[in-house]
């Protein structure tokens, strides 16, 4: 699978043309992205330091969850091949999903979950942001609501960052560990590619290099007041955007996954 093609086993029957399986591709890969967090912010739930962040990062997994399922509804309709929401969610394999790697990632420490949410918070705003003037409807309404959604999700991030880097020395430390971690996985978000380009130039969807500047200029001046020193690696992570993931995606599926596949067709 290449970045911009659904796997063989995705295809529906019958051929779409180009522009369609590339704004598919494209809602999968937003809306995976979402999915994908709002599974590991649900984690936090009944784990989180303080009761009040239970319930903080609750509803930020279901703005998240949200998020996700606007966007992979639509992918369904565009792809006509009758796969709704659930079955996008619940039926495909790993190499079918094209979320960027830096959202399968383990929670581990708190800090961790907070230099990641700030970081992808920030990508997502600036995201939305310029995505509401999409030449596709749908995608430009998603983007309406979820612009107002992230942007409180970076306010929390940046609120923990700010108030973790600048207190104790152990917080500092978490923190600052936190933002090492998730640092060799920033790059990939603002990757691009010839579906990117191609939809980009038709004003359909946004160029991620063209986050770039915006979102780390926001991040930088956070880690800056947080008295976090600027981090820098030479590792960089990808292969989401295709299909490659972590060895933590498949864990994270089985466990996101399991009920539906034991009792398909079930409702409740």
């Amino acid at each position: 699978m290449n970045g911009f093609e659904l796997s063989e086993r995705s295809r529906p029957i019958g051929r779409m043309d180009s522009d369609k399986s590339q704004r598919v591709a494209y809602a999968l890969r937003l809306g995976d992205d979402a999915l994908i967090a709002a599974q590991r912010m649900g984690e936090w739930i009944a784990a989180a330091p303080q009761l009040e962040e239970d319930v903080a990062l609750g509803n930020i997994a279901l703005d998240l969850l949200g998020q996700a399922r606007s966007l992979l509804s639509y992918a369904g309709q565009l792809e006509g091949a009758g796969r709704d929401e659930d079955t996008l969610a619940y039926f495909r394999d790993e190499r079918d999903f094209l979320n960027a790697q830096i959202f399968e990632l383990a929670n581990g420490d708190f800090g961790f979950t907070i230099a990641r949410l700030l970081v992808t918070s920030t990508y997502q705003f600036e995201l939305y942001r310029r995505l509401q003037a999409s030449t596709d409807d749908t995608l430009a309404a998603v983007a309406a609501k979820a612009v107002k959604e992230v942007d409180y999700h970076r306010d929390h991030a940046t609120q923990w960052t700010l108030r973790l880097g600048d207190g104790t020395e152990e917080s500092h430390r978490r923190i600052q560990q936190g933002v090492e971690d998730v640092w060799p996985y920033v790059a990939e978000l603002f990757e691009s590619d010839d579906l990117v380009a191609s939809l980009a130039a038709e004003g359909i969807a946004v160029d991620p290099a063209t986050l770039r500047e915006p979102a780390m200029s926001y991040v930088d001046s956070v880690l800056a007041e947080a008295t976090l020193p600027q981090t820098e690696t030479s590792v960089h992570h990808t292969g989401g955007r295709r299909g490659i993931h972590t060895e933590q995606m498949g864990y994270l599926l089985a466990e996101m996954q399991h009920l539906a596949r034991s009792h398909p067709g079930a409702q409740w």
